[in-house]
């Protein structure tokens, strides 16, 4: 049996880091928000490149502390297929953030809010992924242990 140790540090990068390092500029992380009001009840995350992969992750949806005590609801719509949109928030100073470890969304992604006048914020995480540099690494691999190397 073999073990295989790695060393998994944390490191700091800087932006030009992220540029220049294959390795490393494969996927990019952003941080995302927006607020939802009664004068905005509506905002949409739009990707610029869709050559590349891109996903979107909701991580928190929080009711303002200035906000009425009435019921706000959030829903959501992404690209995928004429989605509908869906509520999967409802808040209340009894009940004032959500938070979701795993909810996966296909940009354009569209919240709206359609009940309570807010104000309700939410954050998301982009991860923009080059798939084509990953497959061509991938297929090295799988090439070198074809020929014995």
């Amino acid at each position: 049996m073999t073990e295989v140790t790695e060393d998994v540090s944390i490191a700091s990068v800087s932006l030009s880091e992220l540029t220049s390092s294959s390795s490393i500029s494969d996927q990019v992380c952003v941080h995302w928000g927006c607020e939802l009001s009664a004068a905005q009840t509506t905002a949409v995350f739009e990707v610029e490149d869709d050559l590349l992969e891109n996903q979107f992750f909701i991580k928190t949806i929080c009711l303002s502390a200035e906000a009425g005590d009435e019921m706000h609801v959030v829903a959501v719509s992404d690209g995928v297929g004429g989605s509908k949109p869906v509520p999967i928030a409802t808040l209340r100073h009894c009940m004032p953030m959500v938070s979701f470890p795993g909810l996966e969304l296909m940009p354009p992604v569209t919240f709206h809010l359609c009940s309570g006048k807010g104000p309700v914020f939410i954050s998301g995480q982009h991860i923009t992924l080059n798939p084509t540099e990953n497959l061509e690494e991938e297929e090295g691999f799988e090439e070198a242990d074809v020929f014995g190397e």
